[in-house]
């Protein structure tokens, strides 16, 4: 594990450190710090005005500071003279309470005290599109059901490869690359980690992903419906629960239903009775919603979440169980933001814990054949603004994640379904200017 970032650019050739931290909205923010600076950098952090990013700041506030964790450094393999490290804000010696990294660091730390470890794996969809967005960047991307399809995978091969290649060289673990559901989608799978290094891992995968593309004269994005007739981009969460030395996974039990541990089903008893809440996190832009509702893609499902359920090895559920002693959670979307994200999941399913919270009874059906036979299973918010009151409410939540990230991401959250109900649409004036 690194602890000094200066002996670490001598021993690696790096000349220069991207100090981040990622906002509220899961946008990445940098300076470029010169390897010379480091050593003061390390001990005072980097200065950054909040309010020019989205932190609920003012012009009056004082600097806040992005205090390194060398841990987290990774050098960038495609410029290999630049290192990456987050950073957890603090300000006037404090840290800053609605910053997400910190915000997932408070959660793990109430995890601790149960003597809980969260594990996480995700699964980052994309797509690769032109410059301009309207399209996927390959024409001949057309097959109805383009799922596993070799021969688009291959004529991709060269961003494909080098994505993984430089996963490989990261020591990640990446272990597959798959065409997705949607034409000129795709998605890299790598190993499991605790749950703030896997968090680290997505927004670092994110750029890098972006920043490959670019250097192939194309365009990644991790949109949640770029396209309306194909399926969208999911993140799907695997977790599962460790103890504190990470030898023994407590979601496991071999004589459970389906693997699973009393207390594996009371975590997830958790995520189900908060992910009604858990949405405005999971799904946390106005296009998220046009992924969740949809109706079916031109590959003949959206293989998204509608209902508040559970089942075996059943992919068209919230929940899945694909293995014994993990969950997979099929909410979220490309836009979540991954500290949030992490923290959300663990702060619910620890209240499941707390409170030996059943997750009910598990549906063996096709949710979206027969799904509407259903019983009593809840629906998933409609719009943003439906799952942002719905968080607004939730006192498990707020309390664990804190009333200062509470307070400015309702307040954002809300001002950004403002900006968009501001917004005057196409559809609006072919469908009622002659009103």
């Amino acid at each position: 594990m690194t602890t000094d970032l200066e002996h670490y650019a001598s021993q690696n050739g790096i000349k220069f450190f991207l100090m981040n931290f990622t906002d509220l909205f899961g946008a990445q923010r940098s300076k470029l710090v010169p390897a010379q600076a480091i050593a003061g950098m390390q001990k005072s952090g980097a200065g950054f005005a909040g309010f020019a990013a989205w932190l609920d700041m003012t012009p009056a506030h004082p600097d806040m500071f992005s205090m390194p964790d060398p841990s987290s450094v990774i050098q960038l393999p495609w410029k290999p003279e630049v290192a990456w490290v987050a950073g957890n804000l603090a300000m006037d010696g404090k840290e800053v309470d609605q910053a997400p990294r910190n915000v997932l660091r408070r959660v793990i730390a109430q995890a601790a005290e149960k003597g809980i470890v969260m594990k996480a794996g995700v699964e980052p969809e994309f797509h690769l599109i032109n410059a301009d967005g309207s399209d996927i960047s390959d024409a001949r991307d057309i097959q109805e059901k383009p799922c596993y399809d070799q021969s688009a995978l291959m004529r991709r091969y060269d961003v494909i490869s080098e994505i993984c290649s430089t996963m490989i060289e990261l020591g990640w673990g990446p272990y597959q690359n798959d065409h997705e559901d949607a034409n000129g989608q795709f998605e890299i799978n790598w190993d499991f980690y605790d749950c703030l290094k896997t968090a680290d891992q997505l927004c670092f995968f994110r750029f890098m992903v972006k920043s490959i593309a670019e250097k192939h004269g194309l365009r990644a994005t991790f949109m949640p419906k770029p396209f309306t007739h194909l399926t969208g981009n999911g993140c799907h969460v695997h977790a599962s629960l460790w103890d504190t030395d990470e030898k023994t996974c407590l979601t496991h039990d071999p004589n459970g239903e389906l693997g699973i541990s009393e207390m594996g089903y009371h975590f997830l008893g958790g995520v189900l009775a908060h992910a009604e809440s858990l949405v405005a996190i999971t799904n946390p832009v106005v296009n998220s919603y046009k992924r969740i509702n949809a109706p079916a893609t031109t590959s003949g499902a959206t293989w998204a979440p509608n209902s508040i359920t559970f089942g075996g090895n059943n992919r068209t559920h919230m929940v899945r169980v694909p293995d014994e002693g993990r969950f997979e959670f099929r909410l979220a979307d490309g836009a979540a933001n991954p500290y949030l994200l992490m923290a959300g999941y663990l702060a619910a399913g620890l209240d499941g814990i707390e409170n030996k919270t059943s997750p009910g009874k598990r549906l063996d059906i096709d949710m979206y054949a027969d799904g509407h036979k259903v019983r009593g299973a809840k629906k998933l918010p409609l719009y943003l603004l439906d799952a942002i009151r719905i968080f607004a409410k939730n006192k498990v939540l707020r309390g664990a994640m804190g009333d200062e990230f509470y307070d400015a991401y309702i307040k954002l959250k809300t001002n950004e379904w403002d900006q968009y109900s501001r917004h005057l649409t196409q559809w609006e004036r072919d469908n009622t200017l002659d009103c």
